[in-house]
């Protein structure tokens, strides 16, 4: 191999390095929207009852493999926190709903107050500690 060939290896070799850092970074972390109004609770075939506050609407495929650890997580999740509602869709059944939020990878979970706002994503994993931060004063509000 020559020593410019060598060269182009390596420099491949790190930006790939730096993409990769730089996408898991990225995973299971929360970013929070402006609040737009979509419609979450009708995109998940449900109207809120009484005692929900926030839906955290879940978009998965069937050969995503993190989508079972996300799905585990929030399915426990909404078990264990009053108003907190978990319903996963499958986006190769329902193309449509991944249209409309706009997703573009798997799992991804968007969370909807009771209004409709929308008022977070994650792709990725999320960090459990965070998410209930972040969805802590919506779900502690008007009880």
């Amino acid at each position: 191999m020559s020593v410019t060939g060598l060269i182009v290896v390596l420099v491949v070799l790190a930006a790939a390095s730096v993409v990769g850092v730089l996408l898991r970074a990225r995973n299971g972390r929360i970013v929070t929207t402006a609040g737009r109004v979509t419609p979450g609770w009708e995109l998940a075939g449900l109207a809120p009852q009484a005692d929900d506050r926030v839906l955290l609407l879940q978009l998965s495929s069937p050969i995503c493999t993190p989508c079972r650890q996300t799905a585990a997580q929030l399915t426990e999740l909404s078990g264990t926190r009053d108003g907190l509602r978990h319903v996963e869709v499958d986006i190769a059944e329902r193309p449509e709903v991944a249209r409309t939020l706009d997703v573009m990878r798997t799992p991804t979970t968007v969370a909807f107050a009771r209004d409709g706002r929308e008022l977070l994503r994650v792709s990725g994993v999320p960090r459990r500690r965070e998410l209930l931060e972040a969805l802590d004063s919506e779900l502690t509000c008007a009880r």
